[in-house]
């Protein structure tokens, strides 16, 4: 009579590459989420601190290049020639040379009273998120 271990070996070599498979399986998927976790706290960063921006520089009104500076100001940002930037490191931590960048600029329209600028942050210049604020000038020939 032959002996049965041979058999019962071979039965969990494969069962023990059934579960390899399966655990590489899920590393790669809980990787892949990590990946995408990160990306989406990314954009959702980036979002606040253009809503934020966008609502200093609307506060500020006035003619869009008065209202750039002085929003440049009470943010803590640089300005220069009606642009607008601030970097960020990988952690959303002001530095000189960051990952991410703020950035907000004037939009000309048609609409006399009607200023516009274009709020955005990007990493490496990739847009990851992007809003456009409107504030009207205060017509001075009605304020009296």
């Amino acid at each position: 009579m032959r002996s049965k271990a041979p058999l019962a070996l071979m039965e969990q070599m494969v069962m023990l590459l059934v579960f390899a498979l399966a655990a590489a399986l899920c590393l790669q998927a809980f990787v892949k989420s990590d990946e995408i976790s990160a990306s989406c706290e990314a954009r959702d960063r980036a979002m606040t601190l253009c809503q934020s921006a966008a609502e200093v520089i609307r506060s500020c009104g006035g003619e869009p290049a008065q209202a750039l500076s002085d929003a440049a100001e009470k943010l803590d940002c640089h300005y220069d020639q009606g642009l607008l930037w601030a970097d960020y490191d990988e952690d959303w931590n002001r530095s000189s040379q960051g990952g991410y960048r703020l950035t907000a600029q004037e939009v000309p329209t048609d609409t006399p009273g009607l200023c516009s600028a274009h709020v955005a942050v990007e990493q490496e210049g990739e847009t990851l998120f992007e809003i456009t604020v409107a504030w009207q000038e205060e017509d001075t020939a009605y304020a009296q």
